[in-house]
């Protein structure tokens, strides 16, 4: 703890701002979101498909929206994106406490993708340019851990305000947003819209995506690291899977503790992992042990555990070593994205980054399902680490092929 103050305490007032206002963003959202479900199926007592339904349209308004939000981040500048996210979060939110009817909610799951859309890669774009590329491995070390901390407190918050109902989450969670976008307003110095070049006015968002879609060599970093939030996602997906072969019905317990281990080692040894990869590796090279890490992370998985307790470990294994490695590599990820893209449009990058990232997630779920419903129980274990592996292997060729060198980026015409 005492390390993670010193290093935050290092940088200047709005990386401060920003971090502790990623953990409020995480914990406003975590605290409503894994309820949700079943404040559906079981609160309002709508059918399974309609369930879906609401969930699916926050998930396509946020990854369909990244690249907007990012473009408006490089345009407008990213203190407004960040303010305007905030403050559709707080209107998403309040709707949700009082809705109960199918437009009313599909409205409000809108407005909360769009609103993570606007200022996922603000927030981003801000602090790698506020920390400069002398510091922006270190800033988002410690800005993880703030995530992290986030992901880990919002749960528990939310799962002490349901011993009054639904409505007192969905009304803190929105408080939370609202007092992020008045202090925000207030105390985050405004940073001018990204150069776009000589005639910034004159020229067009479709220009600017297609600087983004000339990057070749950010396209196939997008490419190769977008399986890593696919082997990420099986805590949410294949873990629970498990989790439920073990135990069937009874799988709470277990899969909380799956999700506090993945936080609580995140939060352990992001600032140590960062401090001995920058010490003792390149970049590349880092993200590359990171995706063997989470690769390997599906190894315990494979043998079908008869006893429960092995099963549990297993799955503990798995947990803690999915977060290591993405500990690992998480820095130098969003470093190499900056680098790539010559520090120019760096929210649109980033909002293009994640769009590839959310379709992969989706794809790979998909695929993840498939291979469950095989019915081969080591199957899906082997895949997920083989991909962690196949993964590192592409990150080493794109780095040893000079893909991953800051270049200058093409402008079309």
């Amino acid at each position: 703890m005492k390390g993670l103050r010193a290093q935050v305490a290092s940088f200047d007032r709005p990386a401060r701002l920003l971090m502790v206002n990623q953990f409020a963003i995480n914990l406003g959202f975590y605290m409503l979101m894994p309820y949700l479900a079943d404040h559906l199926a079981h609160g309002l007592g709508l059918a399974a498909w309609t369930v879906g339904l609401v969930l699916g349209v926050r998930n396509l308004s946020q990854q369909g929206m990244f690249l907007v939000g990012g473009t408006i981040a490089d345009r407008y500048g990213c203190k407004p994106a960040i303010l305007a996210g905030c403050a559709l979060r707080t209107v998403a939110f309040g709707l949700l406490a009082v809705a109960d009817g199918l437009p009313a909610l599909i409205a409000a799951s809108a407005l909360t993708g769009l609103a993570g859309a606007l200022f996922n890669p603000a927030v981003r774009a801000y602090l790698a340019a506020e920390a400069g590329e002398a510091r922006r491995v270190e800033a988002f070390a410690a800005f993880n851990v703030f995530y992290q901390a986030g992901i880990l407190v919002g749960p528990l918050a939310g799962l002490a305000l349901l011993a009054w109902d639904f409505a007192a989450v969905c009304t803190v969670a929105a408080v939370i947003f609202g007092a992020l976008a008045i202090v925000q307003a207030r105390a985050l110095p405004a940073r001018p819209a990204a150069d776009r070049g000589a005639e910034p006015a004159r020229r067009s968002v479709a220009a600017d995506w297609r600087t983004v879609a000339a990057n070749r060599p950010f396209l196939l970093f997008a490419a190769a690291m977008s399986c890593s939030y696919v082997l990420a996602f099986q805590v949410y997906l294949a873990l629970p899977l498990r989790a439920r072969e073990l135990f069937g019905e009874r799988t709470g317990l277990v899969t909380g503790a799956v999700f506090a281990v993945s936080a609580l080692a995140a939060l352990s040894g992001q600032l140590k992992l960062t401090a001995w990869a920058k010490r003792t590796l390149p970049g590349p090279q880092a993200i590359a042990y990171g995706l063997v890490v989470m690769g390997v992370a599906f190894l315990p998985l494979m043998p079908r555990p008869y006893d429960p307790a092995a099963g549990v470990c297993a799955l503990v294994v798995c947990a803690a070593l999915l977060a290591w490695g993405g500990a690992l590599l998480y820095p130098f990820e969003m470093d190499t994205v900056v680098r790539l893209c010559g520090d120019r449009l760096v929210a649109t990058h980033y909002g293009a980054y994640n769009t590839v990232s959310g379709i992969a997630v989706s794809l790979g779920n998909l695929g993840v399902g498939a291979l469950f419903d095989t019915g081969v129980s080591w199957l899906p274990w082997a895949v997920l680490a083989g991909t962690g592996l196949v993964c590192a292997a592409l990150v080493v060729r794109l780095h040893s092929a000079g893909y991953l060198t800051a270049r200058p980026v093409p402008v079309p015409g």
